[in-house]
């Protein structure tokens, strides 16, 4: 199965797809320094540096899946929340893509500030354009207007190309990411296929967490660690009883939630003499109210990017002792699922950012083999 990754920026989600059996058609981005990550880590002439707008899509067939993260800048929490009104809406483009191609289904990540309140009619919108992507706008037509033509139309059978649309709002913890990042997945299927859909089931739990932790102290024992005291004193005994009441004599049925330490389990401190090329020790880490970083023994804070910077101090681990230390590119990669050797391009900054745009590659792979379960169901 082929497929075409717009808005690719680093390849977290092309990668995870290309674990799942995918093989890619081509890479839209338009950032040079994540260009420059895709050629080091997929085929170098398949990487388009540009404007989307600039693609020739008829440039690429056979394409069965259209997958990518549309720019989110106008529903991040910390973008300017413009919407439609943000000409770096890329959500048309990715349609248009769509309308060209026919694939036989298509999957998008964005923020979880889509579903806020204030953009609920700008996402049924996006939703109802990727159900009906040849439900073109009309001359004089606005997005409302659109909107309520294309809801008449959406039970019509005859009324070209359609998408079964689901979106659901998913956890990366939830998946064995060891981070809690909070991302919309909309997954289309071509109707006329009659194609099956089901989210990936959760597989990973903060409660199996907490009871390794608390009850059976299994987590501890693992990573030999037999002083606790944040922990011990941030677990109220109100919710270590509720987790003893709930589960009773039998564990949670699931894995735990993985965290920061779990991720970077036999890594070296960057301070000490290794041969990793991209673990260096960045100094300057400092807390302040609201910039706390990311507890060790916790899953990481959501890795951001963007220029409004990182308010939480999402780039920095926190150590029990209360130590801060900014998290190397090498630990931002092991937090956001990337293997080992994959290469990320450009200086500290710039390869945090590419990090922090990035879908976990280990959630990319568990929905990519949900996707090609359900294109290869007979």
């Amino acid at each position: 199965m082929r497929s075409l990754e717009l808005f690719s920026g680093a390849g977290g989600l092309a990668k995870g797809l290309e674990s799942a059996g995918f093989k890619h058609s081509a890479f839209v981005e338009f950032n040079k320094h994540a260009c420059n990550s895709l050629r080091k880590n997929f085929s170098p002439e398949k990487v388009f540096h540009g404007d989307i707008r600039d693609f020739d899509l008829h440039s690429v067939s056979g394409v069965d899946v259209v997958a990518g993260g549309p720019p989110c800048q106008p529903f991040s929490l910390g973008g300017k929340h413009q919407s439609n009104l943000d000409d770096r809406d890329m959500f048309p483009y990715a349609i248009k893509a769509i309308e060209t191609l026919k694939p036989k289904a298509f999957v998008f990540e964005n923020v979880k500030g889509l579903l806020r309140p204030a953009f609920t009619n700008y996402f049924d919108y996006i939703l109802a354009r990727l159900a009906n992507p040849e439900q073109q706008l009309k001359p004089n037509e606005d997005w409302n207007r659109h909107l309520e033509r294309l809801q008449k139309i959406m039970s019509n059978q005859g009324a070209g190309l359609q998408y079964d649309i689901h979106w659901k709002l998913l956890n990366a913890a939830d998946y064995g990411i060891p981070q809690t990042r909070e991302r919309v997945v909309i997954v289309g299927l071509r109707s006329d296929l009659k194609l099956a859909w089901q989210f990936p089931k959760a597989t990973h739990s903060e409660d199996r967490l907490l009871w390794e932790m608390f009850v059976t102290k299994r987590y501890w024992d693992r990573h030999r660690v037999f002083e606790h005291p944040i922990f011990e004193g941030d677990m109220s005994p109100q919710k270590l009883a509720a987790i003893k009441t709930k589960y009773g004599f039998f564990e949670p049925d699931s894995l735990p939630w993985q965290t920061v330490r779990d991720a970077l389990c036999g890594v070296p401190d960057p301070r000490e003499t290794h041969d990793i090329q991209d673990h260096i020790y960045k100094a300057g880490a400092r807390a302040y109210l609201g910039h706390t970083g990311s507890d060790l023994d916790w899953p990481s804070k959501t890795i951001k990017a963007g220029g409004h910077g990182v308010p939480g101090g999402e780039n920095m681990i926190r150590y029990p002792s209360g130590e801060l230390r900014y998290l190397t590119v090498f630990e931002a990669k092991r937090i956001q699922t990337f293997p080992d050797e994959f290469e990320i391009s450009g200086a500290w900054g710039e390869a945090m950012r590419q990090i922090g745009n990035a879908v976990p590659v280990t959630l990319g792979a568990v929905i990519g083999k949900q996707l090609a379960h359900s294109l290869t169901l007979p």
